[in-house]
């Protein structure tokens, strides 16, 4: 998926449900994470929807996301991937005693960069659009085997909308929906999410439920690795916990698993992160 308060919640899945939902970052401001996330899994959503053995295969991400406010409705989104690894495990044949070697390769994944535009903010329900751009600076075609990548090579906007509210109970709803192009005939998709969550300084616990379903409009070749797949599709629960030490810097954690899918791992993801909200008033001696 080249590309929500919680990141990434996709972000094995998706660095695109690392948004912060329909509130824009005041002027000034800024929510920043750096994180680790990993999915291990020797099971696969075949293009039917069943699930099938496959080699163990394995792919991990230290990322960097952030969002800051150029003004009160005017947020800049980037999120990136500075490593991506991808393993193939040896496959070793009983009966023959012939074997696979296994295989891995790392390097720099997809980057996104996006706008979020505050079209209701101040209210007890907000409002925003974004726009993403999924940039191919990832690598296709790599390792020993030929096989491996850290990203999907295509290009990709995807417009979303996002609505919010909080309650004085310091309970939080948002869901969201977005289209997105992808280039060299890979399928368009529609982006569907929600988000509830508690959220009380210096505790964070939230529920997420992100769906991707293909328009099945492209012929790109696909890829068996769960990750960059044409035509991929899933609903993907997740759930993570925070806690924050200072009112400005927390550590959060997340574990997820697809209940269905088409074209990805069938296996948990999980991950950890390091997140910092810049304030104004943080910055002042």
């Amino acid at each position: 998926m080249s590309r929500t308060l919680s990141i990434l919640i996709l972000l094995m899945w998706s660095g695109q449900s690392a948004l912060s939902q329909g509130w824009s970052q005041p002027s000034g401001e800024g929510f920043f994470k750096i994180g680790f996330s990993q999915i291990i899994s020797d099971s696969y959503y075949a293009p039917d929807g069943s699930q099938v053995p496959i080699t163990t295969t394995g792919i991990s991400s230290m990322y960097l996301y952030g969002e800051y406010g150029f003004t009160n409705r005017l947020t800049g989104i980037v999120y990136a991937p500075v490593w991506v690894g991808n393993t193939l495990n040896e496959l070793r044949f009983r009966q023959s005693g012939n074997r696979i070697p296994g295989d891995s390769y790392g390097s720099i994944g997809d980057m996104d960069l996006g706008i979020k535009v505050g079209l209701i903010q101040n209210k007890p329900v907000v409002w925003s659009g974004t726009l993403m751009l999924g940039i191919p600076t990832g690598q296709t075609g790599k390792g020993m085997s030929g096989i491996l990548q850290t990203g999907d090579s295509e290009f990709n906007q995807l417009l979303r909308t996002d609505v919010s509210f909080s309650t004085p109970f310091s309970v939080f709803f948002s869901a969201y929906l977005g289209l997105n192009n992808r280039t060299r005939d890979f399928s368009d998709e529609f982006r569907y999410g929600f988000d509830l969550g508690y959220f009380k300084h210096p505790f964070l616990a939230a529920a997420h439920l992100q769906g991707i379903q293909s328009f099945q409009n492209g012929n790109a070749e696909n890829v068996s690795n769960g990750i960059f797949s044409n035509n991929l599709e899933m609903l993907l629960p997740t759930f993570e916990l925070g806690y924050f030490f200072t009112k400005a810097m927390g550590i959060t954690v997340f574990i997820n698993k697809p209940f269905k899918g088409q074209n990805i791992l069938n296996a948990p993801g999980y991950g950890i992160s390091l997140a910092y909200q810049l304030k104004k008033n943080s910055l002042s001696p």
